[in-house]
C-alpha cells in the first residue's frame, strides 16, 4: 500500500532565550509554541507534534493542553504528541485527553506512544523503574483496546481489572490515529506490528541508513501477520535558514549546549564542531538552506521508503524568532522542493 508523503514539525518546548540573551519564563515559552504551531499551519505543514517532558529545560509537561489551544487557533494541521510517555501515565486518561483533542480539532488528533528518553516521569508519578518494560507492555495492550474497541475488558498487574467498560468521549469518526515511537530495537518494531500501529522511527543521530533493516522487518512482519503495513515515519532534528552558512552559525552554539548537557548526564564526550558538521553531512541532522535540507530529506525518503518526515525544529535555547523563520522556510520552501525532487 502506498501512502501520500506528509511533513511534520516537532518540538519539546525547549526553553529559549529572549532578546537580552536570558532564558524566557516557561509560561512565555508555552505561548510561543502555540504561535509556532500557527505558523506551521499557515505554511502548509501537515502535522505538529509536542513532546512530553518533566525537566527544567523543557516547558511542556502537558502536551494535550497546549495542543487544544493550538486546535482553537488553526484550521487544517494535524496535532499530536512527540511522544506520550505511556509507561508512567494512565492509558485511559491518555485516550480521553486525545479523544477530547480530536473533538476540539474536528478530527485532527494523533498520538505517538513511547517510553521516552528521560526517566523523570517515573519517580514524579510514583512508578518503579524496575517495572519499566512490564508497565509499557501492559499499558500499550490496554491502549490498543481503547483505540480499536468500544467495550473494554482488561486484566493487568498494575491496576484492577476492567470488565465491559466504556470510555468517553469516543472518537467521532473512525479510530484515533496511533503510532509507536521506536528508537532502534527489533523488539519495538515487532511490538508495533503486534498492535497494528504505525511506526515512527526516532533517528536523532548517525547514518539513517542503519534503520533500513527495521523498516524491512516492519513490512515483512506485517505481511506475515496477514495485513498490509501501516505508515512509517521518521523524527529527526533540523533547522532551516536562508543559507547553509547561516544555518550552521545559528545552530551550532545551541546544538553544542544540548549535546553537552545530555552528555554530562549520559557519559558522552563533549561535542566538537567536526561532530556537528558530520551530523549535517552524513548523519541525521537536517540543517542548512532550503535546497540542502530538501535534498537530504528526499534522499531519506528514497532510502527508507517512508511516508512522513517530522523535523524537530526546536533547538535548545535558540530564539523564538529564528524558530519561526525556520518553520516558515520548511513549509513554504523545503516541502515543495522535496515533492519536486521526488516527482
Amino acid at each position: 500500500m502506498t501512502f501520500p508523503l506528509e511533513f511534520g514539525l516537532d518540538t519539546f518546548g525547549d526553553v529559549t532565550i529572549g532578546a537580552d540573551g536570558d532564558l524566557l519564563p516557561q509560561p512565555e515559552v508555552i505561548r510561543n509554541v502555540v504561535a509556532e504551531a500557527v505558523m506551521a499551519d499557515r505554511s502548509g505543514i501537515d502535522f505538529f507534534g509536542i513532546g512530553e517532558h518533566h525537566r527544567q529545560d523543557f516547558a511542556v509537561s502537558a502536551p494535550e493542553v497546549v495542543l487544544a489551544a493550538i486546535a482553537a487557533c488553526t484550521d487544517r494541521i494535524r496535532l499530536g504528541s512527540a511522544v506520550t510517555v505511556l509507561s508512567s501515565d494512565d492509558p485511559i486518561r491518555v485516550f480521553q485527553r486525545f479523544s477530547t483533542l480530536d473533538a476540539l480539532s474536528r478530527g485532527r488528533a494523533e498520538v505517538i506512544l513511547g517510553r521516552g528518553s528521560f526517566i523523570e516521569s517515573f519517580p514524579l508519578f510514583g512508578y518503579d523503574l524496575s517495572h519499566y518494560e512490564e508497565l509499557f507492555e501492559q499499558k500499550l495492550e490496554l491502549f490498543s483496546k481503547l483505540a480499536t474497541q468500544d467495550t473494554i475488558n482488561f486484566e493487568g498487574s498494575w491496576r484492577t481489572p476492567l470488565k465491559d467498560q466504556h470510555v468517553y468521549p469516543p472518537i467521532a469518526d473512525g479510530r484515533l490515529k496511533t503510532w509507536i515511537g521506536v528508537g532502534g530495537s527489533p523488539e519495538s518494531v515487532l511490538r508495533a506490528v503486534r498492535y497494528d500501529m504505525r511506526l515512527m522511527l526516532a533517528i536523532i543521530g548517525g547514518d539513517p541508513q542503519r534503520f533500513a533493516p527495521y523498516v524491512e522487518l516492519y513490512r515483512k512482519a506485517s505481511q506475515q501477520a496477514g495485513r498490509a503495513p501501516r505508515e512509517i515515519g521518521v523524527h529527526s532534528p533540523g533547522y532551516v535558514a536562508e543559507s547553509d552558512e547561516q544555518a550552521r552559525r545559528d545552530l551550532f552554539p545551541h546544538f553544542k549546549k544540548i549535546r553537552n548537557r545530555l552528555g554530562r548526564e549520559r557519559g558522552w564526550p563533549p561535542v566538537t564542531e567536526q561532530d556537528f558538521g558530520n551530523e549535517i553531512e552524513r548523519g541525521s541532522l537536517y540543517a542548512g538552506s532550503p535546497e540542502t535540507v530538501a535534498r537530504k530529506i528526499a534522499s531519506l525518503v528514497r532510502t527508507l521508503g517512508i511516508s512522513r518526515f517530522q523535523m524537530k525544529y526546536s533547538a535548545g535555547p535558540m530564539e523564538h524568532a529564528k524558530l519561526m523563520n525556520s518553520i516558515e522556510l520548511f513549509g513554504t520552501k523545503v516541502v515543495p522542493l522535496v515533492r519536486k525532487l521526488l516527482a
